[in-house]
């Protein structure tokens, strides 16, 4: 299949999950998954009408952003280093991996040496993986309040990264789970927090994911094929 014919088929199948949950498909923001991807490949996938890439590694936005569309809105959805954090956070429009209470005070200082506000997503490991970063939901409803009172940083809401299952419904309830605490601590209502976005869903399982309530799935595989590392 072609790029273009895969993208209409998450795209058609992104539409579906929303409307079996009762949801309007155009509240789900699809997020092309462009790591490792060429710039050809991106530009392909942009003509076709998406805005909105997503790259774990900030050497890889600051590399294809100066080549490509000005309009394109790049998502940072893999670990920052806190070193690495002043090359993206005048690139990325939205941080969704932040982790720890010293990355959100990296991205306030370098936020505010440039006079930005930088919207981010706080990271839940809400399977309790060894292997993934992110808070866990204690932690999250802890520094929630210390991380929105830093300046130069707006939370827009959650996003997790589900464990890797051949079933997708196995995720269902870890997606309920993220649901429920971003309703939670919405409605606690924080300063200068939204709790309106919920990053959840990869190419395995982002239809369970939008069923359960995500406004952005992070999709590559699905759209772009196999991941390519000896780039």
């Amino acid at each position: 299949m072609s790029l273009n014919s895969n993208l209409e088929d998450v795209k058609k199948r992104i539409a579906q999950a929303a409307l079996r949950a009762g949801r309007l498909p155009e509240d789900i923001t699809l997020i092309a998954v462009s790591k490792t991807k060429p710039v050809s490949m991106i530009s392909e996938i942009y003509e076709a009408g998406v805005r909105d890439f997503g790259e774990n590694k900030v050497q890889e936005i600051t590399a294809k952003s100066p080549v490509l569309p000005e309009d394109i809105r790049w998502h940072m959805i893999g670990h920052l280093q806190r070193n690495k954090v002043k090359q993206v956070i005048d690139r990325a429009c939205l941080i969704h991996s932040v982790d720890s209470m010293r990355l959100a005070v990296q991205i306030s200082e370098e936020a505010k040496k440039k006079e930005i506000t930088v919207p981010v997503l706080l990271e839940v490991n809400i399977a309790g993986e060894e292997s993934k970063y992110g808070f866990t939901a204690e932690e999250t409803a802890h520094f929630l309040p210390d991380i929105a009172s830093l300046g130069g940083i707006t939370v827009r809401g959650l996003m997790t990264s589900a464990p890797f299952v051949d079933d997708p419904e196995e995720n269902r309830e870890y997606f309920r789970r993220m649901k429920q605490l971003c309703v939670d601590l919405k409605a606690q209502n924080i300063d200068n927090t939204n709790m309106d976005y919920l990053s959840m869903g990869m190419t395995n399982d982002f239809e369970v994911a939008v069923e359960e309530g995500a406004t952005h799935v992070r999709v590559g595989t699905a759209i772009f094929g196999e991941r390519e590392y000896n780039l």
